[in-house]
């Protein structure tokens, strides 16, 4: 049976990106992420086809990040993290080991923290004083330590059979030096001057390709043409941008930079976030660029065709998507399986290795046993993703699943892994692509980089000071200092800035990007010898007001299910922003509430691109309410739903008496169950009779204070989950919990 299948051709298409971390090109960098992946990651994604035969493999790398590893390996830079590190503890000041404390536990707890057993204990003792901990709770050599293992936990597995230093640095476990630290800090260097030599190496040797974004990672549509963006909220937002020209010369300057690091000119663009549009395929095209990416989605929306999974995810028909295209003007284009990304992403961490690794295998087969009918011989799944982010998240840094997966289809010989060129190049007969539609992997839209009060606001600034250097180079054509000031207006037009500002995402770290990206802005006036304008001295994240979230005064609704009526006027209303979470995973789009002196109510507006969808509407649908009494002391229990990622926000960590869950399918509220916390962090179920619910046009619920034991002039707490499957994909809000009164 398996010599009748059609050779399935894969394309693994990781994707390296950091922004720029530094305040000038001479400072520290603010932040550690770019040191610490390249020596978690970088490497040994490339190096890791040693193992294998066949394996070939596709790396999108953004030029800003070597420009980075030649920082750290070249140039001696250093972070803020890696100063301290190297740093005397008997010359830390108080305001660093408070930053040490605050920032040294910055690494997955499970697969990271406690593998390690000194450094759990610090951590569970950090934990232990929660916002009160002072610099003297913790002495000399726990400062050592907790410098020490932070930087060593970030290394990947392997090097540890490489470098035996770092396998004897590691084994000792505590009373680590000063000179242990040196040695750690230096072995990072070593790694990373392997990185741009080891990606010559196998290019030529044809068993990686590189490609690269556009220099500082900027969203090229909304540079080459903002209002062909679709935009529903232009608060804070100017009328044009003008920034085509940057578009033009950011992509330019990639192929550059990488052509000359590397050794060979990029025939492939990974456009930043996948965003894409006419005008960028045209743009592209210009320049010479042979194809381009994008995702399942913008694919669906171009050539009218809904792909269709079932319950465990298995498309009905996959042929259009593991098909190559050729757009009108000659460019060539592929889309990847955004299925497959959110399972190595989200779901496989969570699973044995190995097991996740065959379950992903056997998907690939199902995905080959359905072409037997194509009229095509040559297909290609294009498996592409963020290389870097999810491995701390596996254990042994994802190489048990990376490997496993390898070996399968390295040993099957009905697939194959291509470098995306060659099979272009290959195929003669790509399907004609008559139009592209604009939009990004996430929801088809660009809503995670404009089209809010905060992003437009940043849109606004970086608009102002854009228009002032153009003004100054009209007037001082030969000034010495402006490619100096254009550099930080590149900076400055990168996607993550905008990513970060305002809803949905949230950082941890808002206010250092934001910081970050008003110094930059203020670069550019230092070094044309202009006056800075004083607005770029308030934060952004100050300017913008936040929709009101609490009620304005009792209400007393009727529990319908439907929306005609004004009983709901004083709620307070939290609208749920298109995020990271797939529209199709976003079942609310605004949640209200309210209270009278007997009841809290609770109104769920749904998603209408779910709800009129009957495949989607299928799917049973969680939301979660988690609260508690915040005038008295009870029992009370964790969060028990699974963090999809790494990043572990503050409310996470915060326990709660009662957790109310709605589950939704078929258009129906299948259950609603009232769950309370008892002894040693445990729940059980409740009786739930006494709430009541409708479900028409919206939910409708009403729930008893007694129920939730809230009694009068009590203060109860509380916070809203998305989740699918008992997985968490979005905290509602995500910086803080909600607060009303009970009469």
């Amino acid at each position: 049976m398996m010599s009748q299948n059609k050779k399935l051709s894969i394309a693994f298409y990781w994707h390296m990106h950091q922004p720029v971390y530094q305040l000038s090109p001479e400072g520290d960098y603010l932040m550690a992420w770019s040191r610490l992946h390249a020596v978690k990651d970088y490497l040994d994604m490339v190096t890791i086809v040693d193992n294998f035969k066949n394996i070939k493999l596709n790396i999108n790398i953004v030029p800003v990040l070597l420009d980075a590893f030649i920082d750290y390996g070249e140039r001696g830079a250093h972070d803020l993290h890696s100063r301290l590190t190297i740093t005397p503890v008997e010359e830390l000041k108080p305001e660093d080991k408070e930053f040490i404390l605050n920032n040294f536990f910055d690494a997955n707890y499970n697969t990271m923290i406690y593998t390690h057993p000194e450094y759990d204990r610090l951590y569970q003792k950090r934990q232990s004083y929660r916002d009160e901990v002072n610099a003297n709770d913790f002495t000399d050599q726990e400062y050592s330590d907790l410098m020490a293992l932070f930087n060593l936990v970030w290394f990947d597995p392997t090097y540890a059979n490489e470098y035996p230093v770092l396998k004897k640095l590691l084994k000792k476990g505590k009373n680590y030096t000063l000179k242990d630290r040196l040695e750690i800090i230096e072995l990072q260097r070593d790694i990373i001057r392997r990185i741009i030599p080891s990606f010559r190496k196998y290019v030529k040797k044809g068993k990686i390709e590189v490609t690269t974004s556009p220099y500082y990672h900027p969203i090229l549509p909304i540079l080459l043409d903002i209002n062909s963006v679709n935009i529903t909220n232009t608060e804070n937002l100017p009328a044009d941008l003008k920034m085509d020209l940057d578009a033009k010369v950011q992509t330019t300057m990639a192929l550059d930079r990488v052509e000359e690091l590397i050794g060979k000119r990029p025939r492939g663009i990974w456009p930043s976030e996948h965003c894409i549009s006419p005008k960028e395929l045209e743009l592209f095209n210009s320049l010479g660029v042979d194809w381009t990416i994008s995702d399942e989605g913008i694919l669906s929306d171009s050539i009218n065709f809904e792909f269709i999974r079932d319950f465990k995810g298995y498309m009905e028909d996959p042929y259009h998507l593991v098909k190559s295209y050729e757009y009108k003007n000659g460019i060539k284009m592929i889309f990847r399986n955004s299925m497959f990304s959110n399972l190595i992403s989200f779901e496989y961490p969570n699973f044995d290795s190995e097991m996740a690794a065959k379950d992903l295998y056997e998907r690939i087969k199902v995905i080959q046993s359905k072409l037997l009918s194509s009229p095509d011989e040559n297909h290609i799944l294009t498996i592409a993703m963020d290389g870097e982010n999810c491995w701390e998240n596996y254990p042994n840094d994802g190489f048990t699943f990376l490997h496993t997966l390898y070996k399968l289809i390295d040993e099957d010989e009905s697939l194959e892994t291509v470098l995306i060129s060659d099979y272009l190049d290959k195929e003669q007969n790509h399907k004609p692509l008559k139009k592209i539609k604009s939009g990004s992997w996430i929801n088809r839209n660009f809503k995670l980089w404009i089209d809010e009060p905060t992003k437009n606001l940043a849109w606004q600034y970086l608009k102002n000071v854009r228009d002032d250097f153009c003004e100054f180079v009209k007037k001082n054509p030969y000034n010495p200092y402006i490619e100096n000031a254009r550099k930080e207006l590149f900076i400055c037009e990168g996607s993550d800035w905008f990513w970060w500002y305002g809803e949905p995402n949230d950082s941890g770290r808002d206010n250092i990007f934001d910081y970050l990206f008003r110094e930059h802005l203020k670069n550019i006036y230092i070094y044309l010898g202009l006056d800075i304008p004083d607005y770029l001295d308030i934060p952004l994240l100050s300017l913008v007001t936040k929709p009101s979230r609490y009620p304005k005064g009792e209400i007393n609704p009727v529990i319908d299910g439907e929306d005609d009526d004004d009983s709901w006027l004083n709620a307070g209303c939290i609208d749920i922003p298109d995020g990271p979470v797939l529209k199709e995973n976003k079942f609310f789009d605004r949640i209200c509430f309210g209270y009278d002196k007997n009841n809290f109510y609770l109104r769920l507006y749904v998603n209408n691109y779910v709800f009129e969808n009957k495949t989607r509407a299928n799917r049973p649908y969680q939301l979660y309410v988690y609260t508690r009494n915040s005038s008295k002391k009870h029992s009370t229990s964790p969060v028990r739903l699974i963090n999809k990622t790494e990043e572990i926000l503050p409310l996470t960590k915060e326990k709660f008496h009662n957790e109310i869950q709605i589950s939704v399918m078929q258009g129906e509220v299948r259950f609603v169950r009232l769950i309370k916390s008892i002894q040693n962090n445990l729940w059980a179920l409740q009786s739930s009779k006494s709430i009541q619910f409708a479900f028409h046009k919206v939910i409708d619920l009403q729930i008893p204070f007694e129920l939730l034991d809230i009694g009068h002039e009590e203060n109860m707490e509380f916070v809203f989950v998305n989740a699918s499957y008992g997985l968490t994909d979005v905290f509602i809000p995500n910086e803080m919990l909600l607060n009303i009164r009970r009469d």
